[in-house]
């Protein structure tokens, strides 16, 4: 079939819808409007007019009186009852006595201890010029009466120093055992030794005393 063709076929057929449409459009609204003159008629012949009396309205009721909220009766008076007065007696007073403050007697505190003195003066004991003393005993100085009772031993000595340093005086603290050995030692010590003199807290020269200890021994 040519396109030509089936066009015309197409157009025939929208035709035909159409008309068909439209005849049913027609017969649709000529029923409509049949049928409801017919039912409007109908009803206005079957109305039936009467006059509606109206009636008075109701007298209007009074309000009700307003709502009393509930009071409560007023409360009784009661009487007191009597007072009875009774004789009381009030408790004796007691004085009791009151210890009076004690006397607080302040303490004398003690005074200070006084600082101490000052320590004196430091004295300066003699010392010796001529070395020790020891080296002053030359084996030539031993007494021949020592060496001949083979007599020997260690002699303690206490020297008096003068002012000049000179020995001025010699005694024996500690025996030998040997009188010789003693008396050559003091001997000996008086004539040789030589002391720087002592001196005072002011340094001047004062006596002192130098103590000393010579052993005597056989070779």
């Amino acid at each position: 079939m040519s396109y030509a063709q089936r066009k015309q076929m197409s157009s025939n057929r929208t035709a035909a819808i159409i008309i068909v449409a439209l005849l049913h459009v027609a017969l649709g609204y000529a029923l409509v409007t049949g049928l409801a003159y017919n039912v409007a008629k109908k009803a206005m012949e079957d109305l039936k007019t009467f006059d509606v009396e109206e009636e008075p309205p109701p007298p209007e009721e009074p309000p009700p009186p307003p709502e009393q909220p509930d009071t409560p009766p007023p409360p009784q008076i009661v009487a007191p009852p009597p007072l009875v007065r009774t004789n009381t007696v009030s408790p004796p007073i007691i004085s009791t006595p009151v210890a009076p403050p004690p006397v607080i007697t302040p303490i004398a505190r003690p005074a200070p201890p006084a600082p101490p003195a000052p320590p004196p003066p430091r004295k300066i004991e003699p010392q010796s010029v001529s070395g020790n003393l020891q080296g002053l005993i030359r084996s030539s100085d031993y007494p021949q009466t020592a060496l001949d009772n083979e007599e020997q031993g260690t002699v303690s000595v206490v020297l008096q120093i003068g002012t000049t340093g000179r020995v001025t005086g010699c005694s024996v603290s500690g025996s030998s055992g040997s009188r010789t050995l003693d008396s050559t030692t003091c001997r000996i010590l008086t004539s040789r030794a030589k002391f720087s003199p002592a001196r005072d807290s002011s340094g001047n020269p004062t006596t002192g005393t130098f103590r000393q200890r010579i052993t005597w021994r056989l070779e």
